[in-house]
């Protein structure tokens, strides 16, 4: 007797089917020879389609959906450079806890294995994705899609989120067979031990001087952050990826940026330390690691990070949410009667900081800030202005409202991301900040915005060329060589892409031409001239 759940479908409709049925609702990717098969049945299952202009920037902008969406991106690119191109933002999304899924076709089946010539052919595509994603597999028959489908989203959803990348022959994508759906596998909760949570809680009933740091994988913890700083009087400073989790006006918020010479004195006069959701990485501290003289508690959910660049007294494996929940209800005390002053003296400290730190782009953050309100977002690229300026100058009220390639550190993602921001949430303010060096490596994005009518400001904050590594040249006693790139004509050139562009003269105007270009019906690049001896 047939199974009445199954039914007669092409390897490419039962893929389509089954991101639909995981609640998939776009698609960011490029057609191409062999991947016609999956777009053909896309529309029919409900999932809209977003057209970049390069595999790298299909990436990106599924990475920035799945941040602000906080739902697995989608990217779908064609065999061999298609997938290729799109290996970056995997490796982006890897290093910062990112769930994208990435799917490509792959040689036939029956493709000899030492290879043959065959159109887009790599020598082991799947080899070649498995080294930067948390799941890869390859399927061998049509019947195993759904099932295959199913196992990706389980993997991204279990435990730390990474990439995963799924490979369909593309000989299966056009054969047709009996196929039963698969629906969502259950993916539970990891609760954290009870005898972890009581040690843990024992060490801040005795701490007069906690401190929270909080990273990219407490977004999701928000409240129970907030309600256990408040209980323990801590002030919370963030990482990058942590940035707006506990909103930067709060009273106990020290913003965000672990790698301030005052960070490190505010740890030091700790008496009780608790890492949440952070790798306490090199790429945060900049400066060499923390130190700690009173207990560390560190929560994570991945139990092989929890004694990775700081080993701790407690470690607590689990869901952040519910780690610092049990804690809070473990907790009898109350806060330090100076807890408040206390995190206002560390907060002006951290401030003097940032502003000495971030001073040359100062006027062009405060008038973001101006424009983006509480529930703005900001995706930045690796540039000067995001690093040195954004992460601990423009405030953050939410979880992802900042989004910033931090562990791989690649160039070219502010844009892309921003579009995938303001697909995941089409009526919040998204502006992209990018540097003049790093724009150019997915500038072509503005036109696939500029044909998706998004009203989208691009801030291109232009020092002539790749400012960071002319600093460190000259750090170095080098002669700087090939990082001046001169002044292309950036509005110009978004012009020409459809979008409109503007020169910013004087950073006081930038916040009504933001305003105007959150009105406008298409992309705006605002080029923004750093000013002469400013930080290059």
């Amino acid at each position: 007797m047939s199974d009445p759940a199954k039914t007669t479908v092409t390897g490419g409709e039962a893929l389509a089917a089954a991101l639909a049925a995981h609640g998939v609702d776009v698609v960011f990717g490029i057609p191409g020879t062999h991947n016609l098969p999956i777009y053909a049945h896309l529309r029919g299952h409900g999932i809209r389609h977003f057209s970049p202009r390069h595999e790298q920037g299909a990436g990106y902008a599924a990475d920035g959906y799945a941040r602000v969406s906080g739902r697995p991106g989608v990217c779908l690119t064609t065999t061999g450079p298609g997938a290729l191109n799109a290996i970056t933002a995997a490796a982006q999304a890897y290093s910062d806890s990112v769930p994208v899924l990435f799917i490509a076709p792959g040689m036939p089946l029956a493709h000899p294995g030492h290879g043959n010539g065959f159109l887009h052919e790599v020598k082991d595509q799947t080899a070649a994705m498995a080294a930067v994603v948390g799941h890869a597999h390859r399927v061998t028959g049509v019947p195993e899609i759904p099932a295959a489908v199913a196992q990706a989203f389980a993997a991204m959803r279990s435990g730390r989120p990474r990439p995963a990348y799924l490979e369909v022959p593309l000989d299966l994508l056009d054969q047709r067979a009996e196929v039963t759906p698969v629906a969502p596998l259950p993916v539970p909760a990891a609760p954290p031990g009870p005898e972890r949570l009581d040690r843990a809680a024992r060490v801040l009933a005795g701490a007069a001087r906690p401190g929270v740091i909080a990273g990219g994988g407490c977004r999701g913890a928000a409240g129970e952050l907030r309600r256990l700083a408040e209980a323990l009087g801590a002030p919370v400073i963030t990482t990058a990826n942590g940035k707006g989790t506990l909103p930067e006006d709060h009273p106990l918020s020290l913003g965000a940026g672990i790698h301030h010479p005052s960070v490190r004195e505010f740890i030091a006069e700790c008496d009780a330390v608790v890492a949440v959701g952070t790798e306490l990485a090199p790429s945060d501290l900049w400066n060499g690691p923390l130190r700690f003289t009173g207990p560390l508690v560190r929560i994570d959910i991945d139990p092989h990070q929890a004694v990775v660049n700081a080993l701790p007294d407690v470690s607590v494996i689990g869901d952040a949410a519910a780690a610092l929940a049990g804690l809070l209800d473990r907790h009898g005390g109350s806060p330090a009667p100076d807890a408040a002053a206390r995190a206002a003296r560390w907060r002006a400290r951290i401030r003097e900081d940032a502003r000495r730190e971030g001073g040359p782009w100062l006027p062009i953050l405060e008038a973001m800030a101006a424009a983006l309100g509480r529930d703005g977002v900001v995706a930045g690229d690796s540039t000067m202005a995001a690093y040195y300026g954004a992460l601990s100058n423009l405030p953050a009220y939410g979880p992802a409202a900042f989004l910033y390639p931090t562990g791989l550190g690649t160039l070219g993602y502010g844009l892309p991301a921003a579009i995938g921001a303001k697909l995941a949430r089409p009526g919040v303010r998204v502006v992209a900040l990018h540097g003049d060096g790093g724009v150019m490596f997915t500038v072509a994005e503005l036109a696939a915005a500029a044909q998706a009518g998004l009203a989208l400001p691009v801030v291109v904050v232009d020092n002539g060329g790749y400012g960071e590594i002319r600093r460190e040249m000259l750090e170095r006693g080098d002669t700087p060589l090939a990082v001046d790139l001169g002044h292309p004509d950036f509005p110009g050139l978004a012009r020409s892409l459809g979008c409109h562009g503007v020169t910013i003269e004087d950073p006081e105007r930038l916040t009504a031409e933001l305003e105007e270009a959150f009105r406008a019906d298409r992309p705006t690049l605002l080029h923004v001239r750093e000013p002469e001896g400013g930080a290059g």
